[in-house]
């Protein structure tokens, strides 16, 4: 019962302030003439018809695919090469200049280079979606593995683990915290590239929704797609912190909310 109170006061502390402000945001904007602030009730009837309509197969899901696509590939990518550069100090010492380098470059920058060697379309969105957010999970990745105590090093010495045990029941559960701030990052980067490149050279998505209301006038789609991005990055934060709990459920004793 205490549980399920504590639940309750958790979920209604979180949901109150927004619930205020989209109230607050309804009422002061119902009279609204202004050509750049339209009442919320145009905007949310424009967010019905357009993504329970039409743009959901025409936009929603291609950038969703696209996502998918993108963040498992840098999320791979990250921990795997993570992995190989934090295990071993020479290959990390090797890496460690192009590492560097890479990771300073700003995402949207590297559209131009994308568009120059891919050309236009979807398999560019998610090469910028990859390029430009794999460096938070390589990096914690790298740190993870590197933080490892050296008495477990030894005693996985000590009782000859293969290499694939090492990892699996050593490495992997220690660097694992480190491992998921590092996802959680790439998951935010990902939305953002993925937004940008789809506004810069893409024919369909939903950041191509977005600037091409912009570019036409159309206000309220606009805002239709502008809190489509924010309700989709909330729910994606949400089943990441599902995920990452069920993960990491060996923590729970050990950390407090």
């Amino acid at each position: 019962m205490n549980a399920l109170t504590d639940s309750t006061r958790t979920a209604l502390t979180r949901i109150w302030l927004p619930v205020v402000l989209i109230l607050a945001w309804w009422i002061t904007s119902a009279d609204s003439t202004s050509l750049y602030f339209p009442p919320l009730a145009t905007i949310v009837e424009v967010f019905v018809r357009d993504w329970f309509g039409p743009h959901f197969t025409a936009d929603l899901l291609p950038s969703l695919g696209k996502f998918l696509i993108g963040f498992t590939l840098a999320a791979a990518l990250g921990i795997g090469i993570g992995m190989l550069l934090g295990m071993n100090r020479y290959t990390r010492a090797a890496a460690e200049p192009i590492v560097l380098f890479f990771r300073s470059l700003p995402g949207p920058v590297l559209v131009p280079i994308g568009i120059m060697l891919i050309g236009i379309g979807a398999g560019m969105n998610i090469f910028i979606m990859v390029l430009g957010a794999v460096w938070p999970t390589l990096m914690n990745t790298i740190d993870g593995v590197r933080n490892l105590d050296p008495v477990q090093t030894d005693m996985t010495r000590s009782y000859r683990l293969t290499l694939t045990q090492r990892i699996r029941y050593v490495i992997l559960p220690n660097a694992g915290p480190q491992i998921f701030a590092g996802l959680r990052t790439t998951l935010q980067m990902s939305i953002i590239l993925i937004v940008v490149s789809e506004m810069v050279a893409s024919t369909n998505g939903i950041g191509f929704y977005v600037l091409y209301s912009q570019q036409t006038f159309a206000v309220a789609e606009t805002w239709a797609g502008t809190i489509l991005l924010g309700l989709l990055g909330y729910l994606a934060s949400l089943l990441f912190i599902a995920v990452e709990r069920r993960v990491l459920a060996w923590q729970a004793g050990t950390t407090k909310e």
